[in-house]
């Protein structure tokens, strides 16, 4: 029997030609870590994100700590607001004392060349769970939402935030922040825009973490995130935002996507990231801990498929433990 003279096993016999050949390499570079901070003392573990817990202030300041360390180039801050401190108009969202504002200066103080990345949205503020303030009927309300939306990114803006991410999926919300952002003399602010969010089953954890899901109850956001069967929808979403003056592009969540990353970097060339969101980390975690799984080898292979679906960059709960590994590999 004869064989080809291209035998595409050769270059995959060894570990050098292996590496020599790799496409797509994740450093530390290419993390980013999603925390959640509380007003409590110290730290509470988030039930249905093993691992995962919800920090005060003192303690969100010795993980970036480890963070900056390990040289990943930024935080995602999620507060968790006080259910007194919740209310219909998101009031809490603005406020220079609130809790996100008091942490991002917190954060720059203490670590400034760490970047720090707040959510722009209502969710966590306001005390039925939705993304945006409601009619009478329960309906998120578009234009009165935005005019919300830009109020906390200026607070965020002026307390320090390097980056702004409106998460909220409101038509209209970047070209409005971005305007108020300069007007304000805010130039360097970025905006990280949540251009393909979709209603995913996947953020339960996610809500859990921040005390929506209780106030959401049996609600949904189907009237503004995205189908989860749309592809062509979130190019056009994409392209409106970068328009409006995005700086970045994401889309949320991360591997059940990786066809609407690669369609959004071919498409755009624009910096894109990917939110692996609570429920990913939540389904990996649990087979992990049950033995079902290998943890490195499983958690490096989901981060590298983003990355090589087109993502220049991941949030990731792993992001901490991805780097250390990296760091114990060289």
């Amino acid at each position: 029997m004869s064989y080809p003279y291209t035998r595409p096993r050769r270059m995959r016999r060894d570990e050098f030609s292996r590496r020599l050949m790799r496409e797509t390499v994740l450093t530390a570079d290419d993390l980013i870590y999603p925390v959640f901070v509380h007003e409590l003392d110290g730290r509470a573990p988030v039930g249905s994100m093993p691992g995962i817990e919800r920090l005060s202030i003192d303690e969100l300041l010795r993980v970036a700590e480890q963070a900056s360390e390990l040289r990943v180039p930024a935080l995602a801050l999620f507060p968790v607001t006080a259910p007194d401190a919740k209310s219909l108009t998101a009031e809490a969202a603005w406020q220079d004392d609130g809790l996100c504002q008091r942490a991002v200066r917190a954060l720059k103080q203490r670590f400034p060349e760490l970047g720090v990345i707040t959510d722009v949205a209502l969710d966590p503020y306001t005390t039925h769970g939705q993304d945006g303030l409601i009619d009478d009927s329960g309906y998120v309300m578009n234009d009165e939402t935005v005019e919300a939306l830009v109020k906390q990114a200026l607070s965020h803006a002026a307390a320090g935030s390097d980056v702004v991410a409106p998460s909220d999926m409101m038509d209209g919300r970047i070209g409005q922040i971005r305007a108020a952002l300069e007007s304000e003399g805010h130039i360097h602010t970025r905006i990280l825009a949540y251009s393909a969010k979709y209603a995913s089953s996947f953020y339960g954890p996610f809500r859990d973490a921040v005390g929506s899901a209780g106030a959401l109850g049996k609600g949904n956001k189907y009237t503004y995130q995205m189908d989860p069967a749309n592809s062509d929808e979130a190019m056009r979403e994409i392209a409106l935002d970068l328009d409006e003056g995005a700086d970045m592009i994401m889309v949320k969540p991360g591997m059940p996507y990786l066809d609407i990353v690669r369609r959004a970097k071919d498409e755009f060339g624009a910096p894109t990231f990917v939110y692996q969101v609570s429920g990913e980390y939540a389904m990996l975690r649990a087979a992990i801990g049950n033995g079902w799984l290998d943890e490195r080898g499983c958690v490096m292979e989901a981060l590298t498929s983003i990355k090589r679906a087109g993502a220049d960059g991941v949030l990731t709960y792993f992001a901490l433990d991805a780097a250390r590994w990296m760091r114990e590999a060289r």
